[in-house]
């Protein structure tokens, strides 16, 4: 799947899953697909299982910082009817003012006395305004200061509607259906697109970490079955907000699943995982953000990522292993080490290298413009990371 089609229709942990399952499909029976609540894992056996056999794993999430619609989110006020959101993850607030949002995510529904559950895309606009600066003087010299209880709150309609917003999700539903449940977030509705002067960059909402959803399925689909190796590709929910959830890294969703690929999991001392998320690139305006001998840029390979205080899973040995990997495939990468004074954030490796045992490396793209509504990647960098899989995998 193109890379901006598998962005655009991504719009949801949900959708990206779905998205995972049409690139995987050609696969067959080859692999084992295993999917959890917006988290996907699917595994291809070697060849040949035996006291040799170990994991090749790649490892990323499918959620984003976003704002959720509440349960009871209708409100009204000065002419037009407003959704309350909640704030998921840690979004970058001023960025989603005065953009065109669309929603999307999941309905659960009872028909025939049975639960059941559907994807739902909206085909209308929404829109955040923000306050005019006339009526805020000094915005321009004192910075934006947004309130997330007060300032989020999402224009949808007219007051003269008669529909509250569940209601509007209900007319989804087939014929028969009852809304019991949703789960529906917002999303940059602009879709994903080059830019640059030789289209060289990647615009796109959610890049963060969509990008590492693709380069590792993209890899893991075009991947041959090892002669001994376990192959892995794992897609978790929830590391926007700490992992510790049944479909995030800090549960037992990839435990559970190699426990029942192998019945064992001895091998994993001996294996490798690659954590692959989003890197902080050195911004141009403000180089003095990085720490001066470990400021990646765009455009200039994977970025091998490393913390002293183990917010990243990376290790002598894992490191090694990487660096090694990136010589013998031709792969150029740089090296963020955080400053002192600034600290960094965290990624799905630790947990899972944690629970497992098993080496693991964190890696990514660098970017720009992390955790806004939309952000800029280079396209050189998603193309060597794919190859990176591609080669770590083979």
């Amino acid at each position: 799947m193109d890379f901006l089609e598998f962005l655009n229709k991504s719009v949801t942990p949900y959708h990206t899953v779905e998205c995972l399952r049409q690139f995987l499909a050609p696969a067959g029976d080859k692999i084992r697909l295993f999917e959890r609540g917006g988290a996907l894992i699917a595994v291809r056996p070697p060849q040949t299982v035996g006291e040799e056999s170990r994991f090749r794993i790649a490892l990323a999430h499918t959620d984003y910082p976003t704002l959720k619609i509440t349960p009871n989110p209708d409100c009204s006020a000065a002419g037009v009817r407003t959704l309350h959101p909640e704030i998921y993850g840690s979004p970058l607030f001023t960025s989603w003012l005065d953009r065109d949002l669309g929603y999307a995510g999941l309905l659960a529904f009872e028909q025939d006395g049975k639960v059941q559950t559907m994807l739902v895309r909206g085909d209308k606009l929404f829109r955040i305004p923000q306050l005019a600066v006339h009526l805020n003087r000094n915005v321009n010299q004192e910075g934006l200061k947004v309130n997330p209880q007060t300032d989020l709150n999402v224009l949808w309609t007219a007051v003269g509607g008669k529909e509250r917003f569940v209601e509007a999700l209900q007319g989804s539903l087939p014929e028969g259906a009852r809304l019991l449940d949703f789960d529906i977030q917002l999303f940059d509705a602009q879709p994903a697109q080059y830019g640059g002067f030789e289209n060289e960059w990647i615009y796109s909402g959610r890049l963060d970490n969509l990008s590492s959803c693709h380069a590792i399925v993209e890899a893991f689909a075009k991947a041959e079955p090892s002669e001994r190796d376990f192959q892995v590709a794992a897609f978790f929910n929830n590391e926007e907000v700490g992992s510790t959830t049944r479909e995030g890294a800090a549960g037992n969703f990839l435990k559970s699943v190699i426990d029942e690929v192998i019945g064992s999991r001895a091998a994993l001392s001996d294996s490798l995982a690659l954590s692959i998320d989003m890197a902080h690139a050195c911004h141009p305006s403000f180089e003095n953000k990085h720490e001066g001998n470990h400021a990646p840029v765009l455009g200039g390979g994977v970025v091998l990522k490393t913390n002293s205080q183990k917010r990243y899973a990376s290790d002598v040995y894992s490191s090694a292993q990487f660096k090694l990997l990136c010589e013998q495939s031709n792969i150029p990468y740089q090296t963020f080490v955080s400053r002192n004074d600034m600290p960094c954030g965290s990624t799905v490796g630790p947990a899972v290298s944690a629970s497992l045992g098993i080496p693991t490396v964190d890696i990514g793209e660098p970017m720009l413009s992390m955790h806004s509504i939309r952000e800029m990647t280079a396209v050189k960098d998603h193309q060597k990371m794919t190859a990176l899989v591609s080669a770590f995998y083979s």
